[in-house]
């Protein structure tokens, strides 16, 4: 208030921004007007509020993960949720695809290919507008420009939507300490009378100790079951492994391709013949439930999808160092389109990137983070899925950082090689892929010219050949570029 006579008072705004170091800005109304002259903006450019912009992101990104009785520590659903988090929302959004971002997509967004199925990462811009936000106090604005609430109808949704079949694998106990145990989790019937063809599968814990405080602040401490090799025992007795997921912490579900949905038979067995299960604190029980989505019954695949991994057991991780790289290759002997990019690699790891080399054409498809506590799986959108001729020299590249600065790392003072421990390592990425025929990669690269609406002479990442109009049938011979000699 200002009266007659008296020098002007200034309310003094004090800006509490909640983080590392916890420290307290003391800002005034002209300072702020100040800074926003000074970077070029009007009010209205720099004015970000929660209900507005905010709020339309975690929605989007954040609220399915981050709500009451569900796998986050903390609900983003409202204002007064999120506010105390603020400074957390944006150190762990701007840290894009390195060990503990949020929302966890490690895909590294300037190198290789950027169009992948499901994927729920922020923009730069939205980045920068959570950063704004943050830095201007993390008003919450006008409520009545709150997007409506999402409605959750289920708290233990399925991912890909209400599943057709669900089969549960037999209960496992795991004391509260104990170490670590390697073994079958059992498998159990289908209760299936016809043969069926799969869409989509999603494998995820259940155990009697959710919706309960953890007790390890980590996201193993939520769960007793680390990974599980997914397999399939057909009536016949034998035990299918190729194609079918690998389960672990974190991991999304698997959408096949719509033109290669994989073969479920009557009769058959689902478990895991091999699980790492480890303590979380607490004694608990739980199993893995296995969730089918089924094509309709006259559905017919065109194509095989399968498991392709690539991998070394060449693993030599010293000690107290980081920038450590291993290398491992494979040599397409037919023409394949790769449908999924996943890293699969231990505690030590950081990153891994995946190239295509063709004579001289080297190019990089995809590059990403990796946190051990939370693994992702990458699905190429269709049209952007890579297209490799024969002869392609697929490379596979993991980086390691065994010191501190690694929070996944118990001891840097030790060395580790190949094994199945987290402590141990690996270097594998669990590709899966469509293998075609001559005349079957001709129609695809001829489709993919089509809707990319490539100009002769002018291919795209990932499929080297899609300059040319007529590729050779047998062997990758590149002729010469459509429309020259």
């Amino acid at each position: 208030m200002t009266t007659q006579g008296s020098r002007p008072r200034m309310r003094v705004v004090v800006l509490a921004l909640l983080g590392l170091g916890g420290a307290t800005a003391l800002v005034t109304p002209a300072h702020l007007a100040g800074q926003t002259a000074a970077a070029g903006q009007t009010t209205a450019e720099a004015r970000v509020t929660f209900s507005k912009d905010i709020a339309p992101i975690l929605q989007r990104s954040c609220q399915t993960c981050h709500r009451p009785n569900s796998l986050a520590p903390m609900s983003l659903l409202t204002y007064e949720d999120a506010r105390p988090y603020a400074a957390a929302i944006k150190r762990r959004t701007s840290i894009r695809s390195k060990m503990g971002t949020m929302p966890p997509w490690y895909i590294e967004k300037n190198i290789g290919i950027q169009h992948y199925k499901n994927d729920n990462s922020l923009s730069d811009e939205e980045v920068a507008t959570i950063a704004r936000w943050v830095d201007s106090g993390a008003p919450q604005g006008n409520p009545a420009d709150m997007p409506p609430p999402l409605k959750f109808a289920d708290d233990n949704k399925w991912t890909i939507g209400t599943p057709d079949l669900i089969v549960k694998t037999p209960p496992v106990s795991v004391k509260a300490v104990q170490p670590d145990w390697w073994g079958p989790a059992g498998y159990a019937d289908t209760g299936l009378t016809e043969d069926r063809y799969v869409a989509a599968v999603e494998v995820r814990e259940v155990n009697d100790q959710q919706g309960k405080a953890a007790a390890l602040n980590t996201v193993g401490g939520l769960f007793i079951f680390h990974h599980g090799i997914m397999g399939v025992e057909t009536p016949g007795g034998g035990v299918s492994l190729g194609g079918w997921p690998v389960h672990e912490v974190g991991r999304n579900a698997d959408v096949y391709n719509p033109e290669a949905g994989k073969l479920l038979r009557a009769g058959s067995r689902v478990g895991f013949g091999n699980v790492h299960m480890h303590a979380n604190g607490k004694d608990t029980t739980g199993h893995l439930e296995i969730g089918f989505k089924f094509h309709p019954k006259d559905y017919k695949p065109k194509f095989t999808e399968r498991l392709m991994p690539i991998g070394t057991g060449e693993i030599d991780i010293r000690p107290n160092e980081t920038g450590q790289k291993v290398e491992a290759f494979m040599t397409l002997t037919q023409p394949t389109k790769v449908t999924v990019f996943e890293p699969h690699m231990h505690a030590a790891a950081v990153r891994m990137c995946f190239d295509a080399i063709l004579g001289a054409r080297q190019e990089t498809l995809s590059c990403s983070g990796y946190d051990h506590s939370w693994v992702r799986a990458y699905q190429y959108e269709d049209d952007y899925a890579p297209l490799l001729p024969r002869g392609t020299i697929l490379r596979v590249t993991g980086y390691y950082d065994n010191t501190s600065a690694n929070r996944n790392v118990v001891d840097p003072r030790n060395w580790s090689g190949l094994g199945h421990r987290s402590i141990d390592n690996m270097n594998i990425m669990i590709m899966q892929g469509v293998t075609l025929t001559d005349e079957q990669f001709q129609a695809a690269v001829t489709e993919r010219r089509a809707r990319l609406k490539l100009k002769p002479g002018e291919d795209a990442l990932g499929c080297p050949l899609c300059g040319f109009e007529t590729i050779p049938a047998g062997r990758g011979v590149v002729p010469a570029r459509a429309g020259q000699q």
